[in-house]
């Protein structure tokens, strides 16, 4: 069973149909929308400031989401995914973004919607990622504009999977 930690009197909050895998922890003030899934050995700390998750978010195996305490938090929209190890910290992902695998997002970033971090990048502290971007390196800078094929090929097909994913995991889905 998935580790669900209140602090300071605040517990996580999921919307409907919400997958998490059983060594997944949540705590604090985190909300998170309706088809959200949280995979294996992922970590979601509200404990020093908050965190807000639209729909249809996932968090794949390993990645950490936390904050800065009172000055930072984390906002993320609709439709986005956040890879395998990848660290997302006291900033802001719009909606439709993709975060590869083993990427850093540190503090006070901001990535506009439709955009793409690619794994192993860091974005250091303030970068502001313009919609429709693909970020690269590190420290991670624009390599290109996103292509209609890579919005819809890669950022919208991967968000759709992964809610099919988690239906396998959910036993009254009959899987």
């Amino acid at each position: 069973m998935a580790y669900i930690q209140a602090v300071l009197g605040k517990s996580p909050q999921m919307g409907q149909d919400c997958f998490v895998a059983a060594n997944a922890t949540l705590v604090g003030d985190v909300v998170m929308g309706e088809q959200c899934s949280i995979w294996f050995n992922a970590v979601i700390r509200g404990d020093v400031h908050y965190i807000r998750m639209g729909d249809r978010v996932n968090v794949q195996d390993g990645a950490v989401i936390h904050c800065t305490y009172q000055k930072a938090p984390t906002n993320i929209g609709n439709d986005v995914s956040i890879g395998h190890n990848a660290i997302v910290h006291g900033c802001t992902l719009k909606d439709n973004v993709l975060v590869g695998m083993g990427s850093i997002i540190m503090d006070d970033c901001v990535v506009g919607s439709n955009s793409i971090i690619a794994a192993g990048a860091v974005l250091t502290a303030g970068t502001i990622v313009p919609e429709g971007s693909v970020y690269a390196g590190v420290p991670a800078r624009k390599i290109k504009d996103i292509s209609p094929e890579l919005r819809e090929g890669e950022i919208r097909r991967i968000a759709r999977n992964y809610i099919e994913y988690a239906s396998w995991f959910k036993p009254s889905e009959g899987h």
